[in-house]
């Protein structure tokens, strides 16, 4: 038995490496009756079959899972955005932020197309709500040098609006990559005869990256019940506030005595944030707990 990560899962197939080698890997009919799928990302062991085939046996204990994309175990999500065209609305960060926190995710804001707009506002209100915040330009290479390190050692996920730019930061990132990025496009369905798929990269920068068309618009499977329950605690500056409310069960929205609310008129947290908030709160307001099987 040997131990790797899925690299690539494809019509039925679990791409492992194992460190030596990349098996193709069947998954034991166990999963299915179990209800469980591997996932890319997913540690897994595997029985060696010969001629670099394999079984995956057992996945490992996940620290995350996401419905789509399909991908599990993502230490961060590195959200690109744009204060030059097309500008990036903050409630799509916000909302991906949210996700992220859920999920035990940590975030990195990339604020791309530096040379041509500094982003000052999306800067100003990231910095100030606790986030990793870099200005970067795929066409300068400014502030990928920077980037590097918070992403070597880790797997991380990039998203962002369509427009903004993240084949172009990952071609900047590594050379080697450029190939890569047009052989996914292809291989995610922009031909009439492929299969769309999640495939994690290395760059030589020591980082792993998931690119998939799923994370360029987070979907609706993970705007759930949980989130709705525990929205609050994935704004990270509301943490401070929580629980000097006035009431119990504070919705932080429109009561008297909230401390939230206070911060926000203080400017303790940004109003764009708050307002992205309430946003999501009404968005999952509908969501009844009987709901959640249906998700």
């Amino acid at each position: 038995m040997v131990k790797g990560r899925i690299q690539k899962a494809l019509s039925g197939f679990y791409y492992v490496d194992t460190g030596n080698e990349l098996l193709t890997c069947r998954a034991r009919g166990k999963f299915r009756k179990d209800g469980i799928s591997p996932l890319v990302g997913d540690l897994v062991e595997v029985r060696e079959l010969g001629n670099g085939e394999g079984f995956v046996e057992k996945i490992l204990p996940r620290r995350n899972a996401f419905a789509r994309p399909a991908v599990a175990n993502i230490d961060q999500l590195v959200v690109i955005a744009s204060g030059a065209i097309p500008r990036t609305d903050p409630f799509l960060i916000d909302r991906v932020a949210a996700i992220a926190a859920l999920k035990g995710c940590e975030v990195i804001i990339l604020l791309n197309k530096c040379d041509l707009d500094s982003a000052d506002e999306l800067y100003a209100i990231y910095r100030a709500a606790g986030f990793q915040t870099l200005r970067v330009s795929a066409e300068t290479g400014e502030g990928l040098e920077a980037l590097k390190p918070l992403i070597a050692g880790k797997l991380s996920a990039f998203t962002g609006n369509s427009g903004v730019g993240k084949s172009s930061i990952l071609n900047a990132l590594d050379p080697e990559f450029h190939i890569q990025v047009g052989e996914v496009s292809d291989a995610l369905g922009r031909g009439r005869h492929t299969t769309r798929h999640v495939e994690l990269f290395r760059l030589n920068c020591g980082a792993e990256v998931v690119d998939s068309p799923g994370f360029s618009s987070f979907e609706t499977d993970e705007l759930n019940l949980e989130l709705k329950h525990r929205l609050p605690e994935t704004f990270r500056e509301f943490a401070p506030y929580l629980d000097r409310c006035r009431f119990v069960g504070c919705s932080h929205t429109k009561e008297k005595g909230c401390a939230v609310l206070e911060a926000v008129r203080r400017g303790d947290i940004q109003k764009s944030r708050h307002d992205s908030y309430l946003r999501l709160y009404e968005e999952l307001k509908p969501l009844k707990d009987w709901q959640e099987g249906k998700k």
